[in-house]
């Protein structure tokens, strides 16, 4: 039992550091975000749809489901969308250290969703957080647009998360993904034949690309979604939340060894992206603590 839960514990790593790793890929495909977001959605939705067949998994829901996964595949689109934008006008530290404010949307718009109050430490790190973007936009003013970029895709991911996480509740994760990713697609493909952008010149890649887009979708999207929601199964919430924290950290480092001079950001920069994830680390901490404590006060 220990050796399956240190096991899992390393694979949960993998995962992360997989994560970190996609803001690296976007980086390198030289194509636009819209369509490196649409080849990343059709290619893992074919990936996981390959999976559903040869595990036999029914996909069949009735509309009012369909209409849930619908609106989260929308905004999941428009996060990527947004997310490698800011990697194409900025570059991955910035995204990176941006995004982990994700945490803090998901906070306040949690308690709206879920209707429960919100919690006053949750505020207070927020401001914190809010310090450490300050410290960042005050020296970064030529990556500007790729931070309100960024900015954007942490809090539609943080929708997307309070969303998604009633709708995991009731149905298979691969079941959501697949169905998120394809509607995420289709709204792509309508914004994308509106323009008329579906030319010859769209569908030719060059060879790195395809590599790219191939890795990105198969490894960093579908097997690392599907693999995530097995390795929690192992694992408690609490080591599940601070080992995903480390994702800007392992994304960040490897765009350093990866990218190189690209990369290189000024100390400040670091300070502002290290009071933000440490910030988050806390935060996590603090949360458990104070649900660990009112579990046991529930039971005493």
């Amino acid at each position: 039992m220990q050796n399956a839960k240190l096991l899992n514990y390393l694979h949960l790593h993998f995962i992360v550091f997989i994560w970190g790793f996609t803001a690296v890929l976007g980086a390198l495909i030289s194509i636009e975000a819209i369509p490196l977001v649409w080849y990343r959605m059709l290619l893992a939705s074919v990936f996981i749809f390959l999976f559903l067949k040869w595990k036999r998994i029914g996909f069949k829901y009735s509309r009012r489901t369909l209409a849930g996964f619908f609106i989260a595949g929308f905004l999941i689109a428009l996060h990527w969308l947004t997310f490698f934008g800011a990697i194409k006008v900025s570059n991955v530290s910035v995204t990176l250290a941006v995004m982990s404010t994700g945490a803090f949307f998901t906070s306040i718009l949690e308690p709206i969703y879920y209707k429960r109050k919100i919690l006053w430490y949750e505020v207070l790190f927020g401001l914190v957080v809010v310090v450490g973007l300050y410290v960042i936009f005050k020296v970064e003013t030529e990556h500007t647009l790729g931070i309100i970029l960024a900015l954007c895709s942490a809090l539609l991911a943080a929708m997307f998360a309070v969303i998604n996480g009633k709708l995991a509740q009731k149905y298979k994760a691969s079941v959501i993904s697949f169905y998120e990713l394809a509607f995420g697609m289709f709204c792509i493909t309508v914004y994308l034949g509106i323009r008329g952008d579906f030319t010859s010149q769209f569908f030719r890649l060059s060879q790195n690309d395809w590599i790219y887009l191939l890795i990105l979708a198969s490894v960093c999207t579908a097997y690392a979604f599907i693999a995530s929601v097995h390795v929690m199964k192992w694992l408690s919430p609490y080591t599940v939340m601070l080992t995903i924290n480390l994702e800007p950290v392992y994304g960040i480092l490897l765009a350093l060894l990866i990218l190189g001079d690209s990369e290189n950001m000024s100390p400040q920069f670091y300070y502002g992206a290290i009071i933000i994830l440490l910030t988050v680390i806390v935060n996590g901490i603090v949360k458990t603590g104070f649900k660990r404590k009112k579990q046991a006060n529930h039971f005493n």
